[in-house]
């Protein structure tokens, strides 16, 4: 989950103002926290109390605290029709396909204990809004890149897993870094966040790539970084400096999660 909320932290500054190299300085007084990080960690409380009771009931606590959390930072970025569900209380999906649903599913690779189980998960948290099959698509595609990741699975075996079962990933970051532009939808940037992760040397390479194309800098990098975490492992200093930047509300909800 951490590597979601540094993603988000450090990508924050170039969401509008893109940068398309790899130096660059990663924490600076003009990052914070956005609606990735947000949604992230109200995923992650929703899911923590519902696998108490086999998940039965997790479809009502993630609308609880979707709504319970992202009403406390109504200016942190979120899109205009997802606003409108959390301000207005709204139960119903509405039918979206954008990152979204990608960029809040990292804790359903982490916790689940079979791939099935991630997919279900993923499958489940992004249907309560964006229940497009490109939203689940998207979801169900990180979930599954973390799950792989942190149980052993090479980059290799993660690349033939994503292009079996959703995205054909025949792309380099540099072949596409000096014409990508801003798109928001999960079939436009899930597939380009799960490349800067293949294509990285190191966590920290991972953050780097993902920005280092432009477009919604901060999510494509929060799933590269929820994928990147799994695999390399985040640095304790990392760590540090991304909780410098939350409140003490979401570091309360941070630990109770983790």
């Amino acid at each position: 989950m951490y590597g979601a909320i540094i993603g988000d932290i450090c990508g924050s500054r170039f969401e509008f103002d893109n940068i398309k190299r790899k130096d660059f300085e990663l924490f600076t007084k003009y990052n914070t926290f956005t609606d990735d990080s947000v949604m992230t960690i109200a995923v992650g409380k929703a899911l923590s109390l519902s696998k108490k009771n086999g998940y039965e009931d997790l479809e009502e606590k993630l609308i609880f605290w979707m709504h319970e959390i992202g009403q406390r930072y109504p200016y942190c970025g979120f899109g205009g029709r997802f606003y409108s569900w959390i301000m207005n209380n709204e139960k119903k999906p509405y039918h979206s396909y954008g990152n979204g649903a990608g960029m809040r599913t990292s804790r359903c690779g982490e916790i689940a204990e079979s791939l099935d189980e991630a997919l279900m998960l993923a499958k489940r948290c992004a249907a309560v809004s964006h229940d497009h099959e490109e939203g689940i698509k998207g979801a169900q595609a990180i979930s599954s890149c973390i799950y792989l990741a942190g149980n052993g699975k090479d980059k290799k075996q993660i690349r033939d897993y994503v292009e079996e079962h959703f995205y054909k990933l025949d792309f380099t970051l540099d072949q596409i870094r000096p014409s990508y532009r801003f798109d928001v939808s999960c079939q436009g940037s899930v597939p380009q966040a799960i490349e800067a992760f293949l294509e990285a040397e190191s966590f920290e390479d991972c953050i780097r790539n993902a920005i280092s194309i432009g477009g919604d800098s901060d999510t494509i990098a929060a799933m590269a970084g929820s994928i990147g975490e799994a695999y390399y492992g985040i640095e304790e200093s990392f760590v540090v400096r991304a909780r410098s930047y939350l409140d003490d509300d979401l570091l309360h909800l941070v630990d109770e999660i983790l």
